[in-house]
């Protein structure tokens, strides 16, 4: 996938009026084209969807990250999840586990240093995350 079709997601995540099966098939899409370089600008935007308190967005941008950058993404996931915005998580959760259960060993190498992060919402997320440790 090309930077194209990201700015195509962003725009669809920012239109209340965006066909939501279409937007969830673009996120599929990107995630699916694996394209690393794009690592950074989707950090970002999970970053900007948290601040906007936009729990769609962080569910669908959460996905495409982990699709992506797999395990050592788990950190950015982590903490955007500490975010409370009233949603369920769902998505993002089971992301989260399947990352943590896929590659255990870099789960807890990237994830045992969040548990004394300073934000204690991020440090309590890390040691439920490293609970489904296999």
């Amino acid at each position: 996938m090309t930077d194209d079709s990201l700015t195509r997601l962003l725009a669809m995540l920012d239109d209340l009026d965006a066909d939501v099966d279409a937007t969830i098939d673009l996120a599929d899409a990107v995630a699916a084209g694996g394209d690393r370089a794009l690592l950074p600008r989707l950090e970002s935007e999970l970053d900007r969807a948290v601040a906007e308190r936009n729990g769609y967005a962080r569910e669908l941008l959460g996905g495409v990250v982990a699709g992506i950058g797999g395990t050592e993404t788990l950190p950015v996931l982590v903490r955007a999840s500490a975010a409370d915005l009233g949603d369920d998580q769902d998505g993002l959760a089971a992301e989260i586990v399947d990352l943590v259960q896929a590659d255990p060993a870099t789960a807890e190498r990237v994830l045992r240093p969040l548990t004394e992060d300073e934000d204690l919402a991020t440090a309590h997320r890390a040691d439920w995350a490293l609970r489904f440790l296999p």
